[in-house]
């Protein structure tokens, strides 16, 4: 699974990346070290033939959800069933996005112990995870939620986690935003590098660049 991420670079990086056409009222991109579930984050996607960089709350809550609640237990979906599960197979027809990103985490377990692991590109680049948005009305309310696509993880991951977020490749991001078949095979672990890190980034509150810096298990 993706429990926890990154997105530390500015919107002049994001654009230049992403190249939206149009961004979102009331985005706040400040730089991000620990992005937990329920919280906002950048996504792009398109809207009628543009692409959008907006952010919206991560964890999934379905159209026809009773309760936004629910997003809580919808932060990843594994690509083996997302076309199958109610909560995701709409959203994977119709509403399919990139969430922005520069690495995530991964916890270990060591005897009696979990010990946090960053991963990224090996070129600690901008990248995008494979993502499914969608928007709930229930409390009258509209709220747009996302959700992140996991796989099997590669040689590099699997030391430490058996799943890893999609890292899309850069010709397969526009394939997924539109609706294109793609497949969604792990990173080759070849591209990516990754280190221990502090045990503070267990604690969404805790947020800054020492979170990714290199620690002594």
């Amino acid at each position: 699974m993706c429990g926890r991420y990154t997105e530390s670079r500015s919107l002049v990086d994001i654009q230049d990346r992403f190249t939206p056409d149009v961004i979102g009222d009331e985005l706040d991109l400040a730089p991000r070290f620990n992005l937990a579930p329920t919280q906002r984050a950048p996504i792009l996607r398109k809207v009628d033939g543009k692409r959008e960089l907006t952010q919206l709350v991560w964890g999934l809550v379905p159209f026809w959800a009773k309760d936004r609640s629910i997003g809580s237990r919808m932060i990843n979906a594994r690509v083996e069933t997302v076309t199958e599960k109610p909560a995701y197979r709409a959203a994977f027809r119709k509403r399919r996005c990139l969430v922005i990103a520069d690495g995530f985490y991964e916890w270990k377990r060591e005897e009696d112990r979990k010990w946090p692991w960053y991963f990224c590109r090996e070129d600690r680049g901008l990248f995008a995870f494979a993502g499914l948005w969608e928007q709930w009305t229930g409390d009258g309310d509209a709220l747009e939620t996302f959700t992140i696509l996991t796989t099997d993880a590669n040689d590099l991951v699997k030391e430490v986690h058996p799943r890893m977020p999609v890292i899309l490749r850069l010709d397969q991001e526009d394939p997924w935003l539109d609706l294109e078949k793609t497949d969604l095979a792990p990173l080759e672990a070849s591209e990516m590098m990754s280190w221990p890190v502090s045990k503070a980034v267990n604690s969404p509150k805790n947020d800054g660049p020492h979170l990714v810096e290199a620690a002594v298990s």
